[in-house]
């Protein structure tokens, strides 16, 4: 029987949450499959920050093979969240390694240490492959929220050199061969008019305040700083060379307008970039409908596919499979 990962269970922080401490665990927060070992808090950055550290979860039989590499990034509007939920260790069983990292918050330094530290930890595990048994030539990422669009940048701009390494180990490759981005942001050019046009985006935060985490991770403003907001945008890097990707996304997304996928997805296809969108049909900013069987199969056959070569055929699931049946009134009696 396939495990599957749960999104919600993982406790997932909305792109506009209030900052989480870091985790300091002794022991992951969900409960560990059988068979699955895990190391936590290493350091991808030698004497760095104390959140630039990552957890690591892998089988407690060794394979005879390098392991595909699943890299999570959580989200939390990216001034808070914890690594500490990993939804790709429920696929370690299956013949994968996981990993969940944490990177540096905005109220700590701007745009772009975040993506820096992404990318260290991606250099750190290649750096490292031996000791843990990864196969370099498939790592995957993904997220959600900010940590989806954290995952979406790690695609589109690897191997460009578009941001300063930090943390060493720069003779390894900061590409992946695969990337899942779960409702994230990617054109920080266009949120603001997206969000204004779309009824179903509250901006709880409002944009170019205090409280909005957009402006407050470039340190600059939308909509007037285009240079700053072509930088942190995963929109601007797209290139023939931009892996596949999978965007799970909304469609009465409160936070991150759904035009803001659907303008991502139009981008990689015009490069030529196999992608696939996903709409969820009346879904918000996560929820149960991102946990139905059906998507959890999807994105298992998604990455199986790219990381592990097994032929199948994905393609955008109907409405009926992605909706999340409303409960019967009880009967008067």
């Amino acid at each position: 029987m396939r495990r599957r990962f749960s999104f919600v269970a993982t406790t997932l922080v909305l792109l506009g949450a209030a900052t989480v401490a870091h985790a300091q665990a002794t022991r992951p927060a969900l409960k560990v499959p059988a068979g699955v070992k895990y190391e936590l808090d290493i350091p991808y950055v030698a004497n760095g920050d104390v959140s630039q550290k990552l957890d690591l979860y892998l089988p407690e039989k060794p394979s005879d093979k390098p392991l595909p590499l699943l890299v999570w990034i959580h989200g939390g509007g990216w001034r808070g969240g914890t690594k500490a939920g990993c939804p790709g260790l429920n696929m370690v069983p299956q013949g994968y390694a996981a990993a969940s990292i944490e990177y540096r918050f905005s109220q700590k330094a701007l745009f772009p240490a975040q993506i820096q530290d992404c990318q260290a930890a991606i250099r750190f595990l290649r750096a490292n492959a031996k000791k843990y048994n990864l196969d370099t030539e498939r790592f995957a990422v993904w997220g959600a929220s900010a940590g989806g669009h954290l995952a979406a940048l790690v695609g589109t701009s690897g191997g460009k050199k578009a941001f300063p390494p930090i943390g060493g180990n720069e003779e390894q490759s900061d590409r992946v061969q695969a990337v899942c981005d779960i409702f994230g942001p990617a054109n920080f050019n266009t949120v603001m008019e997206q969000a204004a046009a779309d009824k179903a985006v509250k901006n709880i935060f409002a944009f170019n305040t205090p409280s909005d985490p957009y402006s407050g991770l470039i340190g600059g403003t939308l909509g007037k700083d285009t240079a700053k907001c072509d930088a942190v945008s995963p929109i601007t890097y797209v290139g023939k060379d931009t892996p596949p990707i999978l965007i799970l996304h909304g469609t009465a997304d409160t936070l991150v307008p759904y035009a803001q996928s659907v303008e991502f997805a139009d981008a990689l296809k015009k490069a030529g970039v196999e992608v696939i969108l996903q709409p969820f049909p009346g879904a918000g900013h996560g929820g149960p409908a991102f946990n139905l069987p059906a998507v959890q199969v999807m994105t298992n056959k998604f990455f199986d596919k790219y990381l592990k070569g097994i032929d199948a055929k994905i393609e955008p699931l109907p409405a009926s499979a992605v909706t999340v049946p409303t409960a019967k009134p009880a009967e008067r009696k």
